[in-house]
């Protein structure tokens, strides 16, 4: 059973999507991708069948459920079928196509060919099993939210000459690496992304190959904030964190620790009803949170030192 995997088949509406992509992160789904099936969305995520029983699943759609209920929308129908070894990693390509994102960004998986008429930034991604595809709102919610912040920076960082204008930034829980190479595509000099999970490390270190990115541009490396404090020369000018909202908390004073007086950051994976807790543990080592933007049911902060 080793070999196989669960492909899990839910019907939803689609303003359900965002937290039925969150649940199934959470739960441990090793990809996901969507598609339209008339006025109902279809979401599929995959699980290794080693990690996974039966009353797991069972679990699960019941989670699924509960998350409905509480938004008032109609209960999803989950379905599950195993799937051989060799299938599962491209089963749910087929699904996903190219998105733009915010005014700049275009999101295009590695297998397929760039649109012909493009004026967007592409960030070329091929997740493997980390997560951040760009479907999440919280992805698309940090991407924008560095548009913004780095909208003064300049797009060519080769050749300028003046590294003052170009800001290293700490992504910390970087999956795929596509907030890392945003910003580095937005005009970031340097970012040094972490990742507790190896596979999340090996996915930025293959996405930055993909978008021709060196290796002195990008820092992929196993571990969260302490292993950033061996890494950096120095404090950081940005921060980006699209993680939970309980380890967010949790590393507040760690990442306090590797900022500058004028250090801002973006703060995401925060669910609307989460992001007073955020903020009072932000504002208490120090941050002051600037903005708060939302779509749907999640948030994102945009905070600055005091």
């Amino acid at each position: 059973m080793a070999n196989t995997w669960w492909e899990l088949q839910i019907l939803c509406e689609p303003d359900l999507e965002d937290s039925i992509f969150w649940r199934l992160e959470d739960f441990g789904c090793r990809g996901t991708a969507s598609e339209s099936k008339g006025n109902s969305s279809l979401i599929r995520g995959y699980l290794p069948t080693i990690q996974t029983q039966l009353l797991d699943l069972a679990a699960l759609s019941l989670r699924l459920r509960q998350d409905a209920l509480c938004v008032g929308l109609s209960s999803p129908t989950l379905r599950w079928e195993l799937i051989d070894e060799e299938d599962w990693a491209t089963s749910w390509k087929q699904y996903w196509q190219p998105q733009e994102i915010g005014d700049r960004f275009l999101i295009n998986p590695a297998w397929l060919p760039l649109p012909e008429t493009n004026q967007r930034l592409v960030i070329r991604l091929d997740p493997g099993v980390a997560f951040g595809t760009g479907n999440h709102a919280t992805t698309q919610l940090c991407l924008e939210s560095l548009e913004m912040r780095l909208s003064e920076v300049p797009q060519s960082f080769v050749g300028t000459g003046n590294k003052q204008e170009h800001p290293v930034i700490a992504d910390i829980g970087c999956g795929s690496g596509i907030l890392s190479i945003g910003a580095l595509l937005l005009g970031a000099e340097k970012v040094y992304a972490v990742d507790t999970d190896p596979l999340a490390v090996q996915s930025t270190i293959s996405n930055r190959t993909l978008n021709e990115i060196s290796a002195e541009r990008l820092i992929p490396a196993q571990g969260s904030v302490e292993v950033l404090t061996k890494l950096l020369e120095k404090p950081v000018d940005g921060i980006v964190c699209n993680i939970l909202a309980n380890v967010i908390i949790e590393l507040v004073p760690e990442m306090s620790a590797i900022a500058k007086p004028n250090t801002w950051a973006i703060f995401s994976g925060i669910l609307l009803e989460q992001s007073k807790a955020v903020a009072d543990a932000l504002e208490k080592h120090g941050w002051v949170v600037a903005t708060l933007w939302k779509r749907k049911e999640w948030c994102c902060l945009n905070v600055r030192r005091s």
